[in-house]
């Protein structure tokens, strides 16, 4: 049967994705941008500062954002002109690769013509922050499932939704155990046995940090110690009874709590009642709700005492290193956490303080990370962060006997580029714009999105290299009678025929 040059948009052999290949010459001749003008344009100003589109694209990608008209300024990461404070340079990189990158805004009213113009993009940047398209009015959920029905017709997405997920997860740190970032006793709850048992196990052993999976800045992770200071020698040797005293701290706001194992477990599971006492914190626990499908879930993961000396961030642009922070929390805090009085000193990727654990990460876990946290066939995300904690078990001050550094946490969702910060709005500075970027600054900013622009074309010719013999034939005559339509060679009506041809089965 034949397949209608019309019906060409299924997938060919080796992922990639053919879809409206036949325009009239003087569309070919007039754009090579993707049309956007079904699509309401949010965006107040010009895009201003973003450099000329290529003619002739090597693939055309977008850069998906999210207004919140709800809130101030659209959302605390706008600029005056409804972009992302930091939209200008990512899309900026992409374009200097020579990539089309064109500013899109998600309207949740719009949600299927927006899917359908995304489409005709190679690939899709998504730049919405975590809960912005829920403020919108819209689903998070039904978002999500729009960018993997993308990827399944051949459109690379950074990050994915199940990429974000997965790298996002607390349980992500159990998944890791066994690399050299990771310690092989962090446990994951999902049930309520598995808590009660694992948790008065680990608790009797040595001090814990406890994670819930959804909190944010800190809410929800516990750092937790017996107050009688009865550890057993071995893992396994005990387990805690209900009436022993934990002495925690929240790592949002650093703020102290004492309760016995019952009302900490009561309290993880339902959260404040009868039998879990009087708590302090913002926090509402029940971190188990909903079961793991919904997100319900703790990480248990052993305490490093020298998590007081201060935390190591990676920032990285796909497999590159690009700058290390170290972040020393607040005198008599244990939280890095920003907002808390916590001190940043800020390193190049090269520094050798810090080989070891560049060498342990980049050079032999980073290949097996993504397989590690079940996404083999994702590539690591264009901008993420890794947050270390120094393993080494010395008390605090002291030097150190080993030099191993583990993964606290994973983030790549919506991560910023703060030497862009000057260009979002706030109360005093509500015109803000990409040009209040400080000049050595945009010089740092312009950079990373180059960067970002060249580990994305890599991505996407490495998409391309990966077809198979056939499918590479395919896509040659593909391109070729496109060139020869939009060329005035062929008519369309010629160069349809031939394509009816070429799908021939």
């Amino acid at each position: 049967a034949k397949r209608p040059a019309a019906a060409v948009g299924a997938a060919v052999t080796g992922g990639v994705v053919a879809s409206s290949f036949l325009q009239t010459p003087s569309a070919c001749q007039q754009s090579a941008l993707v049309d956007v003008s079904s699509l309401t344009k949010v965006a107040k100003q010009e895009d201003v500062g973003l450099l000329p589109q290529p003619v002739n694209p090597k693939y055309k990608t977008a850069l998906v954002q999210i207004y919140v008209t709800s809130q101030p300024f659209g959302g605390s990461d706008k600029s005056a002109s409804g972009h992302r404070y930091d939209t200008i340079p990512i899309a900026n990189g992409m374009i200097a690769s020579g990539m089309s990158c064109q500013l899109l805004h998600y309207v949740p009213e719009e949600h299927d013509q927006f899917f359908k113009v995304l489409e005709g993009f190679d690939a899709v940047i998504v730049r919405c922050n975590p809960g912005q398209i829920n403020a919108a009015g819209g689903n998070q959920i039904k978002f999500d499932d729009g960018m993997r029905a993308l990827q399944k017709k051949g459109k690379q997405v950074w990050p994915s939704p199940d990429v974000m997920t997965n790298m996002g997860a607390k349980d992500a740190l159990c998944k890791i155990a066994n690399l050299a970032i990771g310690l092989p006793d962090t446990l994951a709850y999902y049930s309520v046995e598995a808590l009660e048992t694992g948790f008065k196990k680990t608790m009797a052993f040595q001090p814990r940090v406890i994670k819930q999976n959804r909190g944010s800045s800190g809410e929800g992770i516990w750092i937790i110690k017996l107050k009688s200071g009865n550890y057993c020698k071995n893992y396994g040797d005990r387990s805690c009874s209900d009436d022993e005293v934990l002495e925690m701290m929240e790592a949002c706001d650093n703020h102290s709590e004492t309760h016995t194992v019952r009302e900490f477990l009561e309290f993880c599971v339902n959260g404040r009642s009868s039998k879990s006492g009087k708590w302090d914190t913002i926090g509402t626990g029940k971190y188990l709700e909903g079961g793991k499908e919904a997100g319900g879930q703790l990480v248990d993961q052993r305490f490093c005492p020298r998590i007081v000396e201060g935390e190591l961030r990676m920032n990285m642009i796909g497999d590159t290193c690009t700058g290390i922070i170290h972040k020393k929390p607040k005198e008599g805090g244990i939280s890095a956490v920003g907002g808390t009085g916590s001190i940043y000193t800020f390193y190049p990727p090269d520094a050798p303080e810090f080989a070891t654990l560049s060498q342990n990460f980049i050079g032999n876990d980073l290949p097996h990370l993504m397989d590690n946290l079940e996404l083999s066939r994702e590539p690591l995300p264009l901008w993420w962060t890794a947050d270390f904690i120094n393993a080494d078990p010395g008390k605090p001050g002291t030097p150190c006997t080993i030099d191993k550094w583990i993964v606290g946490e994973f983030n790549c969702s919506c991560v910023g580029i703060s030497k862009c910060l000057p260009a979002y709005c706030k109360a005093d500075t509500p015109n803000a714009t990409f040009f209040d970027i400080p000049v050595k600054d945009l010089m740092e900013a312009t950079y990373l999105g180059n960067l970002m622009g060249q580990k994305a074309l890599a991505i996407l010719d490495s998409g391309k290299a990966k077809m198979s013999p056939a499918a590479a034939k395919v896509v040659t005559r593909i391109e070729a009678l496109r060139g020869a339509a939009c060329s005035g060679v062929l008519s369309k009506e010629e160069a349809g025929n031939l394509m009816n041809k070429l799908f021939d089965v």
